[in-house]
């Protein structure tokens, strides 16, 4: 069962009355264990913070909505201000922006308010929740001359160029439930290309149902369709994005529901990675551990470099899985006769077994350890990630010198002669020839793969 937050929900409304205790009963049997109620005017504001103080997992934001911008003087402000720092679960200030479709309330009134809400999410370190709605240049100018880098571009309309300078401004987007609608390929391309670390789910009900739902009342168990076509489109499961988006909105709200523990053993789609290491042959410039040490919502910063029984205990009697990962963030194969002792007891029980790794192993060694993984490990991925010495160690700080990258396409080719399945591999990083890497593995006799550059697991 997935954790999934609804982070963008009107529940407030007279539309969930009649069936409040059951829409929350099917929120819950969705997979949704949290919700944010936001506010968009004065007194769904208090409503927003009543229902939060009544629910353990219901969190709530104040704010003004662009459309009722009109005549909201600098008493309500200031009664909204006290709300936001005397209520414990207002956790952004929001929803403000501007909304130049509609035109509801003037565009002077949408500027004036948007401004003094962000200087007011600013004075109290609050992120925001932003409505744009045909307003895209305007809202970003003045969310960058406020000085604001946290918040979210709630139910994102604007295109993958947008969804960029957003991601530079330090804004995270939220996916609604439109993603789900036939005509609206903008935003799945967005889902696709943006990283997922950056999304958000939200229904905003009653407003936007998904498909199979549109057009009837939307409620925060249909978030969980929306993570589904997220999953759909990205290749994902719906418990990895579930987890994931489940973590942004930790990082960005401070809602407590993400597993932060250390993860020696964890699950991406259908693979069963072991995390036994965080040291590492190279130290990579572009590698992302030296910002965080999570991957696709895990946290793998060790305290400690587990043993056999730990690992063993750690995997436990998993079910679906089609493979077990030697990767983490670390060289496995540094730890090499951990790697044996587990791949021996794991090949037992019939898993196929893969290995990431830098292809350092025998430069580390000191030996042709490949000998030892026969038997062993069904298939190996080595980062090449250079087509050339000097690239290599320009980019990955190799220990070895200008042995580092040589030591890799020894390896690379020695390798098929004890794994049956080999693959280089190389991450896009700007400027690398990945062409050129291309033909170095096809010269090695092994396979190529493409790794996206910022993008982990």
């Amino acid at each position: 069962m997935p954790t999934i937050i609804d982070t963008h929900c009107h529940i407030y409304y007279d539309d969930f009355k009649p069936d409040w205790d059951q829409m929350l009963a099917r929120a819950e049997t969705a997979g949704v264990k949290g919700m944010i109620v936001v506010g968009a005017d004065a007194a769904s504001s208090h409503q927003a913070v009543e229902i939060a103080a009544n629910h353990p997992t219901i969190y709530c934001t104040v704010g003004i909505h662009p459309h009722d911008a009109q005549g909201v003087d600098e008493a309500t402000i200031q009664t909204l201000r006290e709300l936001a720092i005397n209520s414990p679960k207002c956790v952004a200030i929001g929803e403000i922006g501007l909304d130049f479709y509609r035109n509801r309330s003037p565009r002077e009134d949408q500027e004036r308010i948007f401004s003094r809400f962000l200087q007011m999410a600013k004075e109290l370190d609050k992120p925001v929740v932003i409505h744009d709605r045909d307003a895209h240049a305007e809202t970003l100018a003045m969310i960058k001359e406020a000085g604001v880098t946290k918040g979210v571009m709630h139910c994102f309309s604007g295109d993958l160029a947008f969804a960029r300078q957003c991601l530079e401004q330090g804004l995270y987007l939220s996916i609604p439930g439109t993603v789900t609608y036939p005509s609206n390929e903008q935003l799945r391309e967005v889902v696709r290309n943006v990283p997922l670390e950056r999304l958000l789910l939200e229904t905003d009900c009653p407003y936007l149902s998904p498909v199979p739902h549109r057009g009837k009342r939307n409620e925060p168990a249909y978030t969980r369709i929306t993570a589904e076509k997220v999953a759909e489109l990205r290749g994902l499961t719906v418990e990895d994005v579930g987890r994931i988006t489940t973590m942004n909105a930790g990082r960005l709200f401070g809602i407590p529901l993400w597993d932060e523990s250390t993860k020696i053993a964890y699950r991406i789609r259908n693979s069963l990675y072991l995390n036994i290491t965080n040291r590492c042959s190279n130290h990579c410039t572009f590698c992302p551990k030296f910002d965080e040490f999570t991957v696709k919502g895990h946290n793998l910063l060790l305290d400690h470099e587990p043993g056999f029984e730990e690992v063993m205990a750690a995997i436990g009697q998993p079910e679906g899985i089609d493979e077990v990962v030697f990767c983490g963030f670390g060289e496995s194969l540094l730890r090499l006769d951990l790697v044996k002792e587990v791949a021996q007891a794991l090949k037992q029980r019939g898993y196929p077994i893969r290995v990431n790794s830098d292809g350092q192993a025998n430069l580390a060694h000191g030996r042709n350890i490949l000998p030892e993984l026969a038997g062993l490990v069904d298939s190996i991925s080595i980062s090449l990630n250079a087509p050339d010495a000097a690239t290599y160690d320009r980019l990955c700080n190799t220990p070895f010198g200008a042995g580092g990258w040589q030591g890799v396409c020894d390896f690379l080719r020695e390798a098929p002669g004890y794994i049956p399945d080999v693959t280089a591999t190389a991450v896009t990083i700007p400027g690398i020839d990945i062409e050129a890497c291309r033909r170095i593995a096809e010269e090695l006799g092994v396979k190529f793969r493409v790794r996206e550059y910022a993008e982990v697991g």
